[in-house]
């Protein structure tokens, strides 16, 4: 990225001077397009067309070279074959301009001849301190009055409003905001960045971050360009305000169509960290772009819920059931109606109405009905947010109605959204809710998500603030045996080793003795007391069950001995070339659960810790979470509730729950050693035995894999 990546941006977004070059009056180009646009949008500031083959393009003077400008653009805007684009940057550079959007394609997503002119592109901004949008982009807007900018080629630009928009795609960014207008929302600013061979995403949410007009952040993205760096720009962002992402490429067939689309190096199979990553900056990923719009509409909209708790006021029982239905799933409650409300909502209403939650008004019910029981409910502590859903009715038009709830809401600050809920064209009775500060939707289940979202988005804002931990730990021995390792190359550490560097931070361990003979056993398991455990100790094998390398609950010297005899024919036979440095006998943990605590290093996003069920279990059922390291407390209590078999170590059916603080714990001291050892390419301990609360956990086996050294 170039060198400027400041929180304001002004080069881009508040230019007083700008140039287009390749502005043309050819009918159907980009290059007219845009500068028409320009012209169009009630730009501000003063706008120079660039073109040896114009003397003027829609009607104003156009230059031949950008030398010959009679002042130097704060700004510019390239629409030239790719191979002029960087000698024009070159000389912008030598200029004095700060910033350049380049719409220009044939770079990185063409193949590598494209992609070297596009690195040297970067090279030629960021030598001169500019700020680059582009490559292979589709161009930006702001509607800030004071600029009053369309630097696209869309001919759609929408109202003014509180939507920050950043799009990977410009196609796709094009149609969501010609979605935008038709849905009645309003955007503060777009970028497309392209290929984002400067300016990028981080740099994008921290400007937006900053414009007090933007209440929302959408982004369209299909990879990250660096997805540490976003998690640090995102969280410091959802502390105030909310980011919605939509990221393609769920799919390997997604992903592929997304790294053909940009040149992105992005890697298949990696949702799951996206997932993850997006959950530790508090942001809000949409499955489809129709819940982005919803999503965004309730957020730029300005209103908050200060909890949970919902209130469902209809006219009709089907749609208030659906609206029920979607609350339960979206985490939203709905409480029963208090007693103070009781009486004064049944005087109020009909006496077939449903005086419960969701309150059904019947089909009877007028907009003075509307007007008085949403009065009450708003009025009422027991509640945080109110959806109103209107069918209308041969007595009752839905414009009557929205100018009761319209009425009824004004001086409240609490959440009100509306449902006209029709077969008609309801746009202008929505319009005029919108307008009155109530956010509208078509269908109840619509309606009721967006609330949930925002429901998350204040449970996120208000959660407990807890930082990383840092324990006392010996670095010095963990360093001594990682580098020996290393220099004799030995990549995958014996489990004696494994276990060696990981008690040093702190994870325990059941205690254990090698044996290289069974008598050898026999005198250990003596020592450490029986039931025992017989393992195989060999780098060559990771997964020790599958070649009858492990044998649990072994009560007796009789046992021991038996199992010894079982596992070195069963190793003949299934492993015979794997490499045996004896077997280790090993206290048996009694009871609990079975956990994978680890850590995977992803060359876009560091250190990944993953967490869930454990044994030899874990590849089938991949009830398993992710989080990037450094985690803070609540980040690792938070893998623990999000794997699907929570409840199972919260307790169910009489069992005590786990000691979930020890496995809080040692997900913390994974993710400091993660951190504290770049070198660590691979980490698992499966299983980490849980016990019951109080009693803390045992690792009782560990692999870790080190990165070759450096040449």
């Amino acid at each position: 990225m170039g060198e400027s990546s400041s929180a304001a941006l002004p080069e881009l977004f508040a230019p007083k001077v700008m140039a287009v070059v390749g502005a043309s009056n050819r009918p159907g180009s980009v290059g007219g397009s845009l500068f028409r646009n320009i012209l169009r949008s009630g730009y501000r500031g003063v706008v120079y067309p660039v073109n040896p083959s114009w003397t003027s393009v829609s009607g104003v003077r156009c230059y031949p070279t950008l030398g010959a400008l009679p002042e130097v653009p704060e700004l510019a805007v390239l629409i030239i074959p790719a191979p002029a684009v960087v000698p024009a940057v070159e000389e912008l550079g030598r200029l004095g301009t700060r910033g350049v959007v380049v719409i220009s394609s044939g770079f990185r997503e063409v193949g590598p001849t494209g992609a070297a002119l596009e690195f040297e592109l970067a090279e030629t901004a960021r030598r001169h301190g500019m700020t680059l949008v582009g490559p292979n982009c589709f161009g930006l807007f702001t509607t800030d009055p004071e600029v009053s900018l369309n630097a696209t080629f869309s001919e759609t630009l929408p109202a003014s409003g509180g939507i920050g928009l950043v799009s990977q795609s410009g196609a796709l960014g094009a149609g969501i905001l010609e979605y935008g207008a038709a849905e009645r929302v309003g955007f503060s600013r777009f970028v497309s960045v392209g290929n984002r061979a400067g300016v990028d995403e981080n740099a994008l949410i921290a400007s937006l971050h900053a414009d007090p007009r933007t209440r929302v952040i959408i982004l369209y993205l299909e990879s990250l360009a660096d997805g540490r760096k976003f998690l640090e720009a995102a969280h410091a962002v959802t502390e105030e305000k909310p980011i919605l992402v939509i990221k393609s490429g769920r799919t390997a067939a997604g992903e592929q169509a997304a790294r053909s689309h940009t040149g992105s190096l992005a890697r298949s199979n990696r949702d799951h960290l996206y997932d993850a990553l997006f959950e530790q900056a508090g942001v809000i990923r949409a499955g489809t772009l129709g819940e982005l719009f919803r999503a965004a509409k309730i957020f730029a909209s300005g209103i908050r819920t200060s909890g949970p708790r919902l209130a469902i006021l209809t006219n009709s029982g089907g749609p208030g059931i659906i609206a029920a239905d979607a609350a339960a799933r979206t985490g939203l409650e709905l409480p029963a109606l208090p007693e103070r409300l009781r009486g004064p909502v049944a005087a109020s209403l009909p006496p077939i109405a449903s005086v419960a939650n969701p309150l059904d008004m019947t089909a009877g019910a007028d907009p003075s009905h509307y007007r008085s029981v949403l009065g009450l409910l708003l009025g009422d502590e027991g509640f945080d947010a109110v959806l109103v859903i209107t069918t209308p009715t041969g007595t009752v038009s839905a414009r009557a109605v929205a100018e009761a709830i319209a009425a009824a809401r004004r001086g409240s600050t609490k959440a009100v959204v509306g449902c006209l809920f029709g077969l008609t064209d309801l746009s202008e009775e929505m319009a005029y809710l919108e307008g009155a500060g109530v956010p509208a939707f078509t269908f109840p289940e619509e309606a009721v998500e967006a609330l949930g979202l925002l429901a998350r988005f204040r449970s996120w804002q208000q959660r407990p603030r807890t930082e990383v931990r840092r324990f006392a730990v010996d670095r010095d021995a963990v360093r001594a045996t990682l580098t020996s390792a290393r220099t004799e190359g030995t990549l995958i550490l014996p489990e004696f080793a494994a276990r060696g560097v990981l008690s040093a931070y702190g994870l325990p361990f059941p205690r254990f003795e090698r044996a290289r003979s069974v008598e050898e056993a026999v005198r250990s398991a003596g020592s450490i007391g029986y039931p025992v455990v017989l393992k195989v100790a060999s780098p060559d094998i990771s997964h020790k069950t599958e070649v009858g390398g492990v044998a649990a609950g072994l009560q007796d010297a009789a046992e021991l001995r038996s199992a010894w005899e079982r596992m070195r024919k069963s190793l003949a036979a299934r492993a015979p070339s794997a490499r045996l440095d004896g077997f280790e006998v090993e206290a048996e943990v009694a009871g609990g659960k079975e956990l994978l605590v680890g850590m995977q290093r992803d060359p876009d996003f560091g250190p990944v810790l993953v967490f869930g069920l454990g044994g030899i279990y874990v590849e089938v059922l991949r009830d398993v979470t992710f989080r990037l390291a450094p985690i803070r407390t609540r980040s690792a209590r938070r893998m623990i509730e999000s794997i699907r078999s929570f409840p199972l170590l919260a307790g169910v059916r009489g069992e005590p729950p786990s000691d979930l603080a020890a496995v809080e714990e040692a997900i913390e001291r994974v993710s400091q050693f993660a951190v504290d050892f770049p070198e660590v390419q691979e980490l698992d301990i499966n299983p980490l035995i849980v016990r019951p609360q109080g009693l803390g956990v045992a690792a009782v086996d560990a692999r870790i894999v080190l990165a070759p050294l450096s040449p």
